[in-house]
Protein backbone atom coordinates (compact mmCIF):
# COMPACT_ATOMS: atom_id res chain seq x y z
CA UNK A 1 0.00 0.00 0.00
CA UNK A 2 2.76 2.42 0.91
CA UNK A 3 4.46 1.80 -2.44
CA UNK A 4 1.24 2.72 -4.28
CA UNK A 5 0.69 5.80 -2.10
CA UNK A 6 4.27 6.95 -2.71
CA UNK A 7 3.99 6.25 -6.47
CA UNK A 8 7.30 4.44 -6.65
CA UNK A 9 9.32 6.47 -4.13
CA UNK A 10 9.06 3.76 -1.48
CA UNK A 11 12.31 2.04 -0.42
CA UNK A 12 11.86 -1.20 1.52
CA UNK A 13 14.33 -1.09 4.43
CA UNK A 14 14.85 -4.45 6.14
CA UNK A 15 16.75 -5.82 9.13
CA UNK A 16 16.44 -8.73 11.58
CA UNK A 17 16.62 -6.26 14.49
CA UNK A 18 19.35 -6.29 17.10
CA UNK A 19 17.38 -5.13 20.13
CA UNK A 20 17.48 -7.98 22.65
CA UNK A 21 14.50 -6.65 24.60
CA UNK A 22 12.30 -7.02 21.49
CA UNK A 23 13.42 -10.62 21.14
CA UNK A 24 12.58 -11.31 24.77
CA UNK A 25 9.06 -9.85 24.42
CA UNK A 26 8.45 -12.19 21.48
CA UNK A 27 9.78 -15.21 23.38
CA UNK A 28 12.82 -15.58 21.13
CA UNK A 29 16.36 -16.56 21.94
CA UNK A 30 18.36 -13.44 22.78
CA UNK A 31 21.12 -14.36 20.32
CA UNK A 32 21.03 -13.26 16.69
CA UNK A 33 20.97 -16.73 15.12
CA UNK A 34 17.22 -17.30 15.60
CA UNK A 35 16.32 -13.76 14.55
CA UNK A 36 18.46 -13.99 11.43
CA UNK A 37 16.75 -17.24 10.48
CA UNK A 38 13.24 -15.84 11.02
CA UNK A 39 14.21 -12.72 9.08
CA UNK A 40 15.45 -14.78 6.12
CA UNK A 41 12.27 -16.89 6.16
CA UNK A 42 10.09 -13.77 6.24
CA UNK A 43 11.78 -11.95 3.37
CA UNK A 44 11.74 -15.11 1.23
CA UNK A 45 7.98 -15.39 1.71
CA UNK A 46 7.39 -11.68 1.02
CA UNK A 47 9.25 -11.99 -2.28
CA UNK A 48 7.24 -15.08 -3.19
CA UNK A 49 3.97 -13.25 -2.48
CA UNK A 50 5.05 -10.53 -4.89
CA UNK A 51 6.00 -13.08 -7.55
CA UNK A 52 2.94 -15.33 -7.38
CA UNK A 53 -0.76 -15.05 -8.02
CA UNK A 54 -3.60 -16.07 -5.65
CA UNK A 55 -4.03 -18.39 -3.90
CA UNK A 56 -0.21 -18.37 -3.57
CA UNK A 57 0.25 -21.76 -1.85
CA UNK A 58 3.69 -20.85 -0.58
CA UNK A 59 5.42 -23.72 1.21
CA UNK A 60 9.17 -23.23 0.83
CA UNK A 61 11.46 -26.04 2.05
CA UNK A 62 12.55 -25.42 5.64
CA UNK A 63 10.61 -22.14 5.87
CA UNK A 64 8.40 -21.70 8.96
CA UNK A 65 5.90 -19.48 7.16
CA UNK A 66 3.26 -21.13 4.98
CA UNK A 67 0.99 -18.80 3.00
CA UNK A 68 -2.21 -19.69 1.17
CA UNK A 69 -5.63 -18.12 0.62
CA UNK A 70 -7.03 -21.17 -1.19
CA UNK A 71 -9.86 -21.83 1.28
CA UNK A 72 -11.21 -18.28 1.38
CA UNK A 73 -10.26 -16.92 -2.06
CA UNK A 74 -13.15 -15.15 -3.81
CA UNK A 75 -11.78 -13.52 -6.98
CA UNK A 76 -15.06 -11.73 -7.76
CA UNK A 77 -14.85 -9.92 -4.40
CA UNK A 78 -11.09 -9.48 -4.38
CA UNK A 79 -10.84 -11.51 -1.20
CA UNK A 80 -7.69 -13.55 -0.72
CA UNK A 81 -5.65 -11.22 -2.94
CA UNK A 82 -2.44 -9.49 -1.82
CA UNK A 83 -1.73 -6.65 -4.19
CA UNK A 84 1.48 -6.30 -6.16
CA UNK A 85 3.87 -3.42 -5.51
CA UNK A 86 3.60 -0.26 -7.61
CA UNK A 87 7.25 -0.69 -8.64
CA UNK A 88 7.99 -3.61 -10.97
CA UNK A 89 9.07 -6.21 -10.25
CA UNK A 90 9.47 -4.92 -6.67
CA UNK A 91 10.66 -1.89 -4.66
CA UNK A 92 14.32 -1.37 -4.00
CA UNK A 93 15.29 -3.40 -0.93
CA UNK A 94 17.91 -1.88 1.38
CA UNK A 95 19.53 -3.53 4.38
CA UNK A 96 21.66 -1.96 7.11
CA UNK A 97 25.25 -3.16 7.44
CA UNK A 98 27.09 -2.64 10.72
CA UNK A 99 29.77 -5.22 11.51
CA UNK A 100 33.20 -4.92 9.87
CA UNK A 101 33.64 -7.64 7.22
CA UNK A 102 29.91 -8.43 7.48
CA UNK A 103 28.94 -11.77 5.94
CA UNK A 104 25.35 -10.61 5.67
CA UNK A 105 26.28 -8.08 3.01
CA UNK A 106 27.58 -10.92 0.82
CA UNK A 107 24.07 -12.41 0.84
CA UNK A 108 22.66 -8.97 0.04
CA UNK A 109 24.81 -8.79 -3.06
CA UNK A 110 23.73 -12.25 -4.14
CA UNK A 111 20.05 -11.30 -3.82
CA UNK A 112 20.28 -7.79 -5.33
CA UNK A 113 19.48 -6.06 -2.05
CA UNK A 114 21.36 -2.78 -1.59
CA UNK A 115 23.60 -2.00 1.41
CA UNK A 116 23.32 0.94 3.79
CA UNK A 117 26.47 1.18 5.91
CA UNK A 118 25.48 2.40 9.37
CA UNK A 119 26.61 5.69 10.85
CA UNK A 120 28.01 3.98 13.95
CA UNK A 121 31.22 2.44 12.74
CA UNK A 122 34.57 4.09 12.14
CA UNK A 123 35.08 4.99 8.49
CA UNK A 124 38.12 2.78 7.94
CA UNK A 125 35.79 -0.26 8.22
CA UNK A 126 33.60 0.91 5.32
CA UNK A 127 35.71 -0.61 2.51
CA UNK A 128 35.11 -4.05 4.05
CA UNK A 129 31.38 -3.61 3.40
CA UNK A 130 31.93 -2.79 -0.26
CA UNK A 131 34.42 -5.63 -0.67
CA UNK A 132 31.92 -8.20 0.63
CA UNK A 133 28.98 -6.72 -1.28
CA UNK A 134 31.06 -6.94 -4.47
CA UNK A 135 31.90 -10.54 -3.60
CA UNK A 136 28.20 -11.36 -3.31
CA UNK A 137 27.50 -9.80 -6.69
CA UNK A 138 30.39 -11.70 -8.22
CA UNK A 139 29.05 -14.97 -6.78
CA UNK A 140 26.00 -14.63 -9.04
CA UNK A 141 27.91 -13.38 -12.06
CA UNK A 142 27.17 -9.69 -11.63
CA UNK A 143 29.25 -6.57 -11.08
CA UNK A 144 28.53 -4.34 -8.09
CA UNK A 145 27.45 -0.78 -8.86
CA UNK A 146 28.69 1.90 -6.41
CA UNK A 147 25.46 3.82 -7.03
CA UNK A 148 23.64 1.10 -5.06
CA UNK A 149 25.71 1.69 -1.89
CA UNK A 150 24.53 4.16 0.75
CA UNK A 151 26.73 5.36 3.60
CA UNK A 152 25.18 6.97 6.70
CA UNK A 153 27.06 9.52 8.79
CA UNK A 154 26.13 11.70 11.74
CA UNK A 155 26.20 15.26 10.37
CA UNK A 156 25.58 18.74 11.74
CA UNK A 157 26.05 21.87 9.64
CA UNK A 158 26.05 25.40 11.02
CA UNK A 159 26.77 28.89 9.76
CA UNK A 160 29.96 29.02 11.81
CA UNK A 161 32.38 26.46 13.23
CA UNK A 162 31.99 27.65 16.80
CA UNK A 163 28.26 26.91 16.82
CA UNK A 164 28.83 23.59 15.09
CA UNK A 165 31.46 22.47 17.58
CA UNK A 166 29.37 23.54 20.57
CA UNK A 167 26.11 21.92 19.53
CA UNK A 168 27.60 18.75 18.02
CA UNK A 169 30.32 18.01 20.57
CA UNK A 170 31.03 20.43 23.40
CA UNK A 171 27.72 21.30 25.03
CA UNK A 172 26.80 18.86 27.85
CA UNK A 173 23.20 19.09 26.57
CA UNK A 174 24.23 18.28 23.00
CA UNK A 175 21.94 15.66 21.44
CA UNK A 176 25.01 14.27 19.68
CA UNK A 177 26.85 13.70 22.96
CA UNK A 178 23.72 12.05 24.39
CA UNK A 179 23.34 9.77 21.35
CA UNK A 180 26.94 8.65 21.22
CA UNK A 181 27.18 8.09 24.96
CA UNK A 182 24.17 5.78 24.72
CA UNK A 183 25.56 4.00 21.65
CA UNK A 184 28.94 3.52 23.31
CA UNK A 185 27.39 2.02 26.44
CA UNK A 186 25.10 -0.25 24.41
CA UNK A 187 27.84 -1.53 22.10
CA UNK A 188 30.23 -2.22 24.97
CA UNK A 189 27.48 -3.99 26.91
CA UNK A 190 26.70 -6.27 23.95
CA UNK A 191 30.40 -6.70 23.05
CA UNK A 192 29.94 -5.16 19.59
CA UNK A 193 32.25 -2.21 20.15
CA UNK A 194 34.80 -3.42 17.60
CA UNK A 195 33.05 -0.95 15.27
CA UNK A 196 34.74 1.81 17.32
CA UNK A 197 38.23 0.29 17.20
CA UNK A 198 41.07 1.03 14.82
CA UNK A 199 41.69 -2.70 14.60
CA UNK A 200 40.17 -5.75 16.23
CA UNK A 201 43.08 -6.17 18.66
CA UNK A 202 43.00 -2.62 20.00
CA UNK A 203 42.50 -2.39 23.76
CA UNK A 204 39.01 -1.54 24.96
CA UNK A 205 40.36 1.47 26.85
CA UNK A 206 40.93 3.25 23.54
CA UNK A 207 37.18 3.29 22.86
CA UNK A 208 36.04 6.56 24.41
CA UNK A 209 33.27 9.09 23.95
CA UNK A 210 35.89 11.61 22.82
CA UNK A 211 36.93 9.30 19.98
CA UNK A 212 33.36 8.77 18.84
CA UNK A 213 32.59 12.48 18.82
CA UNK A 214 35.81 13.19 16.93
CA UNK A 215 35.61 10.35 14.38
CA UNK A 216 31.88 9.83 13.94
CA UNK A 217 30.41 13.33 14.05
CA UNK A 218 30.96 15.39 10.92
CA UNK A 219 30.29 19.01 11.84
CA UNK A 220 31.18 22.52 10.79
CA UNK A 221 30.42 25.11 8.17
CA UNK A 222 29.15 23.97 4.76
CA UNK A 223 32.66 24.17 3.31
CA UNK A 224 34.18 22.15 6.14
CA UNK A 225 31.47 19.48 6.07
CA UNK A 226 31.74 19.18 2.28
CA UNK A 227 35.52 18.70 2.58
CA UNK A 228 35.02 15.99 5.23
CA UNK A 229 32.48 14.16 3.08
CA UNK A 230 34.85 14.22 0.12
CA UNK A 231 37.63 12.89 2.37
CA UNK A 232 35.24 10.14 3.54
CA UNK A 233 34.61 9.20 -0.10
CA UNK A 234 38.35 8.99 -0.68
CA UNK A 235 38.71 6.67 2.30
CA UNK A 236 35.66 4.47 1.71
CA UNK A 237 35.63 4.45 -2.08
CA UNK A 238 32.88 5.60 -4.42
CA UNK A 239 29.32 5.26 -3.15
CA UNK A 240 25.94 6.41 -4.38
CA UNK A 241 24.37 8.32 -1.49
CA UNK A 242 25.33 9.92 1.77
CA UNK A 243 22.57 9.38 4.33
CA UNK A 244 22.24 12.27 6.80
CA UNK A 245 21.73 10.89 10.30
CA UNK A 246 20.28 13.69 12.39
CA UNK A 247 19.60 13.78 16.13
CA UNK A 248 16.70 14.91 18.31
CA UNK A 249 15.89 18.59 17.89
CA UNK A 250 17.14 19.97 21.21
CA UNK A 251 17.41 23.28 19.34
CA UNK A 252 14.83 23.17 16.50
CA UNK A 253 16.22 26.24 14.76
CA UNK A 254 19.76 24.82 14.60
CA UNK A 255 18.52 21.39 13.55
CA UNK A 256 16.41 22.83 10.73
CA UNK A 257 19.20 25.16 9.64
CA UNK A 258 21.58 22.21 9.47
CA UNK A 259 19.34 20.39 7.00
CA UNK A 260 18.88 23.54 4.93
CA UNK A 261 22.64 24.06 4.71
CA UNK A 262 23.16 20.39 3.90
CA UNK A 263 20.73 20.53 0.99
CA UNK A 264 21.49 24.01 -0.33
CA UNK A 265 25.23 24.32 0.18
CA UNK A 266 26.98 21.12 1.23
CA UNK A 267 25.62 18.71 -1.37
CA UNK A 268 26.05 21.09 -4.32
CA UNK A 269 29.70 21.54 -3.30
CA UNK A 270 30.19 17.78 -2.97
CA UNK A 271 28.52 16.99 -6.26
CA UNK A 272 30.46 19.68 -8.13
CA UNK A 273 33.73 18.35 -6.75
CA UNK A 274 32.86 14.77 -7.73
CA UNK A 275 31.77 15.83 -11.21
CA UNK A 276 34.95 17.87 -11.64
CA UNK A 277 37.16 14.97 -10.60
CA UNK A 278 35.70 12.69 -13.27
CA UNK A 279 35.63 9.81 -10.77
Amino acid sequence: MFDHLAQGRFIFGISPGALASDAEVLGLDLGMETRNRIFADAIDVILEIWRREPPYDIDLPGNRFKVSTARTWLPELGRGVMYKPFQKPRPEIVGTVVAPHSKGVIAMGERDFHPLSANFLLPHWLPSHWENYSKGKSNVGLKANPADWRVARTIFVADDDRTAERYARGDPASPYRFYWRKLLDNMVRTKRHVVYKLDEREDDSAVTLARLLDKLVICGTPARVADELLALREQAGDFGEIVYAGMDWVDPALARRSMELMAEQVMPRVNRAIAGSGV
